[in-house]
């Protein structure tokens, strides 16, 4: 089944080229199904990129899916056009007091500063503590855990020195749970971030089940006990090409940085990577969609 999106969202052209399955807001408006409906809070600089990377992941599924963008404040994007954000993206104000069945909260470029540094910290605090009631099951992604991590477990971040960047084994734990039904128990992940997930910070501070973790990223997927928040510490979303981006992007900054481990054959830059994840990536968004999602929500979205 298709996602359905905003007429014209710039994703609609590169996803169709890719033959997946898109639906417009008029061709959808004439079927009489009950879709999903998600809320997508994109955090990332580059916006278009992420829609499109989500989206490909969240297609992949029998359900359709209508997607609503929302901004958490009206910051203008050094990297996405303002037409852009104003065209297709939303205001809290703007749906607050409407329900939804899914929420994606996306990481962000803010994980090597401190909450209270965060230009929009206490308007996205109001956005997360709103979807503990507001919304069915929410899946945060990299430095949206960390934010989740402090609303609802009051866990202050927790800073690495260098940045973990590459593609890494995670390790299903013996807990067996949907969200992971037919993963591999040894699966590789997209890793890019400046801050940690210790398995024994999880344990001791929250009552968070880690689904999969690994001793070099800590805990890379894990649940609430209701399932209503899903926590992945990577970005299964990226692209076979988004790691050497950044990592181009940091050398012309002249930050040094290390080459991405597991990522370019030969430990070489200049051979092409190869994506090794996508599999587990569809996997995951499927089965949340599927299982916390589809299966959990009611048909009437007002009573969630």
């Amino acid at each position: 089944m298709p996602i359905n999106i905003p007429n014209d969202l710039p994703a609609k052209a590169v996803l169709n080229s890719e033959q997946v399955f898109v639906m417009t807001e008029d061709r959808s408006s004439h079927q009489d199904i009950r879709p999903l409906n998600l809320l997508f809070l994109n955090l990332m600089p580059k916006k278009i990129n992420t829609e499109i990377q989500y989206m490909r992941k969240l297609s992949n599924t029998p359900l359709q899916v209508n997607i609503t963008l929302l901004r958490v404040d009206d910051h203008i994007s050094k990297l996405t056009p303002r037409e852009h954000m104003d065209n297709f993206y939303k205001s809290f104000s703007e749906i607050k007091d409407q329900k939804f069945d899914g929420m994606i909260v996306t990481g962000a470029a803010l994980d090597q500063l401190e909450f209270a540094d965060v230009t929009y910290w206490d308007s996205l605090k109001k956005i997360l503590l709103w979807s503990s009631k507001h919304v069915t099951s929410t899946l945060f992604s990299c430095w949206g855990v960390a934010a989740a991590l402090k609303v609802f477990y009051n866990v202050d971040i927790i800073f690495r020195e260098k940045k973990l960047s590459g593609i890494y084994d995670e390790k299903l734990s013996d807990h067996i749970d949907t969200l992971t039904r037919g993963f591999d128990d040894v699966f590789k992940a997209p890793i890019s971030r400046y801050c940690e997930f210790p398995l024994d910070v999880i344990k001791e501070k929250t009552n968070i089940e880690v689904l999969a973790s690994s001793d070099e990223t800590g805990m890379y997927l894990g649940v609430s006990p209701d399932g209503r928040q899903v926590y992945v510490s990577g970005h299964p979303e990226y692209d076979a090409d988004t790691l050497l981006q950044e990592y181009t992007r940091d050398i012309e900054a002249g930050k040094n940085p290390s080459i991405p481990v597991n990522y370019f054959p030969d430990n070489n830059p200049t051979l092409s990577p190869i994506c090794s994840w996508r599999g587990h990536a569809s996997l995951l968004f499927c089965n949340w969609l599927n299982y916390y999602v589809y299966q959990e929500t009611p048909y009437d979205i007002k009573s969630i």
